[in-house]
């Protein structure tokens, strides 16, 4: 019985997601966009990270709401901030221990969601939300400065020795901003402590592996990719961008989400229009406009009329050598964590994937979702968390996985 309603909980989930894209689409009708998909996976609802650095936790919790889901074992609402109140003790404990020589602050990368459950386990938002009293949603502003500022006092030891008991006047800041992790909670009449809670769950934090695609590595290794918030200095699988592609289509074909490590500061990224693409000024001619008139235009003419998102554009075809520019040369930086959910054409048939944002359900036309084509990913995807076992056969053995 307890299976059955589960699946019922879970089909009720997709046919709700089905029901916010159909309405987006209505609501759209304004734009020539028309977005048609070709697969949706189940996730949980949209939340909003608000004035806090932490997609990563967002993205990679959603991701593993969306693998609970996928192996029927319940439909979970995670604590996000137990992954931040976690890290922020080995972040500043790493910090101390490099002199200040290392990343420090709010900002994480997926595989930190993965490292907490491994080591820390993992508890309910409703066991754990993480707020400030009077608050429903994070806002760290002056806690990221006030636990930086204290990391910071101790590395200057003013004392000539560190003092033993830095590390609970650490914790007790971040104590009184988050709230003190619960050694024992009760969920759905159970007691747990965070790791038998995590063990309930069912799952493997080394069942997920990142993988990347640049060239100043070798392919089919790992690298320790070199981007700020990486503190835990872990590694992505190299691959190239045309199997970083294949990976991503066949984990969503098989069932599985994908956590997608992106640059959205971008002009082709407009959250507002629901849409991030690669717009090419230099295409012969764009949709719906004469070759004529579109080769007349001046540049800025052009730039203008692209970022207007007001219909389906010809993007730039995106070459490795192109995505290692755009790296070497701080064009592609680490900054966002997103969800990708599903896969999508618009009605020229070009591909999009279905990503689930941590900015709530404003802003957006499509409730908190936004469409990413083929090409942004190509170009500007820094990393993808995945179950290894979504990866294609012939990449895996590759891979000596």
């Amino acid at each position: 019985m307890k299976h059955r309603l589960t699946v019922l909980m879970i089909a009720l989930l997709v046919v709700a997601s089905s029901a916010a894209y159909s309405q987006a689409k209505e609501k759209k009708s304004d734009s020539t966009y028309v977005f048609n998909v070709v697969k949706q996976l189940p996730a949980t609802p949209v939340k909003n990270q608000y004035r806090s650095g932490t997609c990563w936790s967002y993205s990679a919790i959603s991701f593993i709401e969306s693998e609970l889901m996928r192996t029927m074992k319940d439909t979970f609402d995670l604590s996000e901030m137990f992954c931040v109140r976690k890290c922020y003790t080995d972040k500043a404990e790493k910090y101390v221990r490099y002199h200040g020589k290392h990343n420090f602050g709010g900002g994480g990368a997926a595989h930190d969601v993965t490292y907490v459950l491994k080591n820390y386990g993992m508890v309910p938002e409703a066991v754990y939300t993480g707020n400030m009293p009077g608050e429903d949603k994070p806002i760290h502003g002056e806690m990221d400065a006030v636990l930086e500022a204290n990391v910071e006092a101790v590395i200057k030891n003013p004392n000539k020795q560190l003092s033993p008991v830095w590390k609970q006047g650490f914790d007790g800041l971040a104590d009184a901003y988050l709230g003190k992790v619960p050694e024992k909670f009760t969920y759905k009449g159970k007691e747990y402590t965070p790791k038998s809670f995590a063990a309930m769950m069912g799952l493997n934090a080394d069942d997920y592996i990142e993988i990347s695609s640049y060239t100043h590595h070798p392919f089919y290794s790992k690298f320790i990719i070199e981007v700020e918030d990486n503190w835990l200095m872990d590694e992505v699988y190299n691959v190239p961008v045309d199997d970083l592609i294949k990976i991503l289509d066949n984990s969503i074909d098989k069932g599985y989400t994908v956590v997608w490590g992106a640059d959205v500061s971008e002009k082709g990224f407009s959250w507002r229009n629901g849409v991030a693409v690669v717009p090419d000024k230099n295409a012969p001619e764009v949709a719906g406009l004469e070759r004529a008139k579109w080769e007349k235009m001046t540049d800025a003419e052009k730039d203008k009329m692209l970022s207007k998102f007001d219909r389906p554009m010809p993007e730039k075809k995106i070459t490795q050598e192109m995505r290692q520019t755009e790296f070497d040369n701080y064009l592609t930086t680490d900054d966002h964590g997103m969800h990708i959910t599903g896969i999508a054409k618009d009605q020229n048939g070009t591909k999009y994937y279905i990503v689930k944002n941590s900015w709530g359900l404003e802003g957006s036309p499509y409730k908190g979702y936004f469409y990413a084509s083929e090409a942004y990913v190509r170009l500007k995807t820094m990393d993808l968390m995945i179950n290894k076992a979504a990866l294609p056969l012939d990449i895996k053995k590759k891979l000596g996985l």
